[in-house]
């Protein structure tokens, strides 16, 4: 029999560790497969998923895109009857709208982008209303039944500031240095109780700081303005926006409000005997037309004051039916007519100065009237708007208590506005400001309070 071979105790040694490195080789090796064959899944189900192709957060894949324009007189019935859709499942979309948007509503020039199945019966599955830049409606039909959901999309703001000098207009001054041009607007708004814009003279300038709004890398208009400085005459005047009272509104860099507060009615009254009312049924003539005003029913001779200082533009008999008419011009912004007026107080007259409560005429009947009252309407850049919907301006300055918080704004929107303030230190929002017990402004004290 033969006996088993002995080997020395280091080749013992010798084979045990081949053995164990062998071992370790191959569960490395098993387990970088894995890793790989995991990482390659992994891999593939990331990229499946990025894949996916979507619009409106609609997959769109077997799905056939069109997109259109809604024409002047065109239903969502309409548009959708276009797409082969029963009037049954017309109304129950109509019934999904009822509670985030009123399908009767979609105007003429809006947007919208259906999606249809790429087959033989090409089914309408989703249809999607732009409803204005920033908000969309997505109308999905999942066989019988119709879901639908709203959706805002992201804006992203951008801080921009210009400048120009006038020649000719505001408008055209802004064209010419390719600002946008509506800022002219929104600043006329601002200075209109400071600035004479039909006064404006060649060589005035004007500088803007302000936020215009991106939606995927197309404007879509402007946000709020940060601040202004508008040379007139020779004469800086400044725009900062502050929040007092639970409102933003302008004021100039001594705290003083850029507007003016108008009265809110111009007579002591008994009652409203008619709202402002875009189809009212006239008690004199039965027939619907706009009311463009607020009736106070008062007593015949009630004294009638001008709500704000301004100058009159008209004095006089109406022939449409005012009766003795005196309108306001205030500023650039606001006229206030008063109509049938008894008669005119003393000293009033067409060019003539008025200041604020003072009487400028007396309750009567004149015209067409049913009874004595002032019919009192305030128009805003030409168009009617109801004088008991606006908002009042603030009469009075910025308050003790906001003037430190008012000082740390005013600081750094006139250093933004001259150029000398760290993009770090902007004023980014107003309805939470801290004041630090050190400006952090090395040259605020240097800034002009004047």
């Amino acid at each position: 029999m033969r006996k088993p071979r002995k080997y020395p105790a280091i080749q013992i040694i010798i084979f045990a560790i081949a053995a164990v490195a062998i071992a370790i080789f191959i569960l490395a090796s098993c387990k970088g497969r894995g890793d790989s064959d995991a990482q390659q899944e992994e891999t593939s189900q990331t990229e499946s998923e990025a894949e996916i192709p979507t619009m409106y957060g609609i997959d769109y894949r077997d799905l056939v895109i069109e997109q259109g324009t809604v024409d002047a007189g065109q239903t969502a019935g309409a548009i959708f009857a276009k797409y082969g859709l029963s009037p049954l499942m017309t109304d129950k979309a109509d019934k999904a709208c009822q509670e985030i948007f009123n399908l009767r509503n979609i105007r003429a020039g809006n947007d919208y982008t259906v999606f249809i199945s790429n087959d033989s019966l090409s089914q309408l599955k989703h249809f999607v209303y732009e409803q204005n830049p920033t908000e969309y409606v997505v109308i999905s039909f999942l066989g019988d039944s119709v879901n639908a959901h709203k959706h805002i999309k992201d804006v992203t703001v951008k801080r921009r500031s210009g400048e120009t000098t006038i020649k000719t207009s505001l408008w055209n001054a802004m064209v010419d240095a390719n600002i946008s041009p509506a800022l002219a607007m929104e600043l006329s708004e601002i200075y209109a109780w400071t600035i004479d814009f039909f006064g404006l003279q060649e060589g005035d300038k004007v500088k803007v700081i302000y936020d215009e709004q991106f939606v995927d890398s197309t404007r879509i208009g402007n946000g709020r303005i940060w601040g202004a400085i508008f040379t007139h005459g020779g004469k800086d005047n400044y725009a900062i926006p502050f929040m007092q009272d639970g409102r933003v509104s302008y004021w100039d860099e001594k705290g003083q409000s850029l507007r003016k507060s108008m009265l809110k009615a111009p007579l002591q009254y008994s009652r409203i005997s008619s709202r402002f009312s875009p189809s009212r049924m006239h008690p004199v003539l039965r027939i619907r037309r706009p009311h463009y005003g607020v009736d106070y029913a008062a007593p015949a001779g009630t004294p009638v004051v001008a709500v704000g200082d301004g100058t009159v533009i008209f004095k006089g008999w109406d022939s449409k039916g005012g009766g003795n008419v005196i309108k306001i011009k205030h500023n650039n912004t606001y006229e206030t007519n008063y109509l049938h007026l008894r008669g005119f107080a003393k000293g009033i007259a067409t060019g003539k100065r008025v200041s604020q409560g003072q009487v400028i005429g007396y309750v009567g009947s004149t015209g067409v009237s049913t009874g004595p009252h002032l019919d009192y309407r305030i128009k805003r850049n030409g168009t009617p708007i109801d004088p008991l919907k606006m908002v009042a301006e603030p009469a009075e300055p910025i308050s003790k208590e906001n003037m430190a918080k008012f000082e740390f704004v005013r600081d750094r929107i006139m250093a933004e506005l001259a150029d000398s303030l760290p993009e770090e230190l902007r004023i980014t929002q107003l309805d939470s400001i801290a004041v630090p017990c050190e400006t952090p402004i090395a040259d605020a004290d240097s800034v002009s309070k004047d």
